[in-house]
C-alpha cells in the first residue's frame, strides 16, 4: 500500500509506501519529513490541499494566540503527535491569521480539534483536553484502515 502525504512546508504531493512510514519519509521537492514528531503550523491552502490528498490521518488543532485553553492544551497536543509518531499526522491551523477556516469548517469554538482522513472530516472535538485523552481519541481513528471514515 503506498500512503499519500502532503508536505506540510511547501504542499508537494507525495507517496510513500507504507513500508517506508517508518523511515523518516521526506519530501521530494523541499525535504522537509513529511512525519513529523511534533505537531506543523499550516496555512489554510496547504490544510486543504492535505485535507483532500492525506490518506494518513491528520489531526488539527484549530486554535488562536489570544485563547487561554488553547495555550494551555499546546503542550497537550504536542505530546500527542510525539506518542503517535507516523500513525498519524498533526498540524495548528491559526484562526487569527485565517480567519475564513471559521466558515469553512463550521468553527464555534475554540480550542477544535478535527480529524481528517481520505478527504473528509472523521471526527471533531471542541474543548480542550489532556495529553492521554488527545491520544485515546486518535488512537482508534489512526489505528482504522486508511480507506475506512469512522
Amino acid at each position: 500500500m503506498t500512503l499519500k502525504l502532503v508536505c506540510l512546508s511547501c504542499g508537494q504531493g507525495n507517496r510513500v509506501p507504507e513500508t517506508r512510514r517508518e523511515a523518516g519519509p521526506k519530501c521530494g521537492s523541499c525535504g522537509t519529513p513529511l512525519l513529523s514528531a511534533a505537531p506543523v503550523e499550516v496555512t489554510l491552502p496547504i490544510l486543504q490541499k492535505a485535507i483532500r490528498i492525506d490518506t494518513l490521518l491528520l489531526v488539527v488543532d484549530f486554535w488562536a494566540e489570544w485563547c487561554g485553553p488553547c495555550r494551555m492544551m499546546a503542550p497537550a497536543f504536542a505530546g500527542a503527535a510525539k506518542t503517535l509518531g507516523s500513525r498519524a499526522r498533526f498540524a495548528k491551523l491559526d484562526t487569527q491569521a485565517h480567519p475564513e477556516a471559521g466558515a469553512i469548517y463550521g468553527i464555534r469554538g475554540i480550542p477544535l480539534m478535527i480529524a481528517f482522513r481520505n478527504g473528509g472530516e472523521v471526527r471533531r472535538q471542541v474543548g480542550a483536553l489532556p495529553q492521554d485523552a488527545i491520544v485515546e481519541w486518535a488512537s482508534g481513528l489512526a489505528d482504522a484502515h486508511p480507506a475506512d471514515r469512522a
